[in-house]
């Protein structure tokens, strides 16, 4: 028999050295994965251990100190090693340590845009939304269990995907109940996250963690949401335009079209165009009623509606200058 063999059934410490940060799980290595005789087990500050003795979680150690396994009153360990003839056992046990600590601030991103139906103007929309958490092993039992099975190590970053891949569907669900619009959303992070927050804290329970805290700090449309919001941006303010000047939204659409259509045509069809252009806009400015009493004899307000649809390039300055004359010319 070797003496690398009897070196390694020698009493121990089994400890956690180096626990880093970003690791929940950490299983001890150990050739034989044997409770060596007189061993002592170490449980540091922030830490918790799991006795997994043919692959069932026999005892949880969460208070800190330093166990002895041989002496030390655990009754899995009592019965353990009656078992045990001579140096080596045929009763596997394996130790994991875990994190008890606070796991804060973890930055989390959805995976997979988001998608939902603009509850106000009706368009889809897709997004992605990120934020932090903060989160520690609750249950170390049920962790085990349900999450790490035995592997030799489980990190942060797998918390993290793993509370993504339950985050996307209960978001989008969260955005078609809220009734809040594609606008609103920057406003309303703090209640999404706190709708959010309970679901997600439920689902995390369930596998052992609990969620101590959970932040959304911000969203992000896709490339296609951003150019329907930019053309509806661009119809309000189409809208706003031709209402200051006492037209319809339909009215000062008909007179873009005229003058898109005459800046595409022929010369001589353009100049047709734009002569309908001009007619149309002095028919529309002369006919269209005005609620204000003195707007139909006021040549000043007529001439502001005229340099505001020359400055939305609606009309030509070639235009404005000839309505304006006529304007001029009628009320001098």
């Amino acid at each position: 028999m070797s003496f690398s063999f009897f070196r390694g059934q020698l009493a121990e410490v089994i400890q956690w050295k180096d626990p880093q940060p970003s690791v929940l799980l950490w299983k001890f290595p150990s050739v034989h994965d044997e409770i060596k005789t007189a061993s002592k087990l170490l449980v540091g500050p922030g830490q918790g251990v799991l006795l997994v003795y043919e692959g069932r979680v026999a005892t949880v150690f969460e208070a800190e100190g330093l166990y002895s396994l041989e002496t030390d009153n655990q009754p899995f360990i009592t019965t353990l090693l009656r078992l045990r003839t001579g140096f080596e056992s045929e009763h596997k046990l394996h130790v994991y340590f875990y994190r008890r600590a606070d796991n804060l601030n973890q930055p989390w991103g959805t995976a997979t845009p988001v998608k939902y139906l603009d509850p106000v103007y009706h368009f889809p929309v897709q997004l992605g939304a990120h934020g932090n958490f903060s989160f520690r092993v609750a249950d170390a039992r049920r962790f085990f269990t349900e999450v790490t099975g035995l592997s030799d190590t489980y990190a942060v970053p797998q918390a993290t995907r793993l509370l993504q891949s339950r985050l996307g569907q209960e978001l989008a669900m969260q955005l078609a109940t809220a009734g809040w619009s594609y606008q609103q959303l920057d406003a309303q992070l703090g209640a999404l996250a706190a709708n959010l927050r309970e679901p997600l804290a439920a689902e995390f329970a369930q596998l052992g963690l609990e969620l101590m805290d959970f932040r959304l700090t911000g969203t992000q449309f896709d490339a296609g949401t951003q150019q329907r919001i930019g053309q509806l941006a661009g119809a309000v303010a189409n809208s706003q335009a031709a209402a200051s000047v006492g037209l319809s939204y339909a009215e000062l659409e008909k007179l873009n079209a005229l003058r898109d259509a005459a800046r595409t045509s022929g010369s001589l069809t353009g100049a047709g165009l734009q002569a309908g252009a001009g007619a149309e806009l002095g028919r529309l400015l002369t006919s269209q009623p005005n609620p204000m009493p003195h707007a139909a004899t006021d040549p000043a307000e007529q001439l502001q509606k005229l340099k505001q649809l020359f400055d939305a390039g609606v009309i030509t300055a070639t235009e404005f200058e000839a309505k304006k004359k006529a304007w001029l010319d009628k009320w001098e």
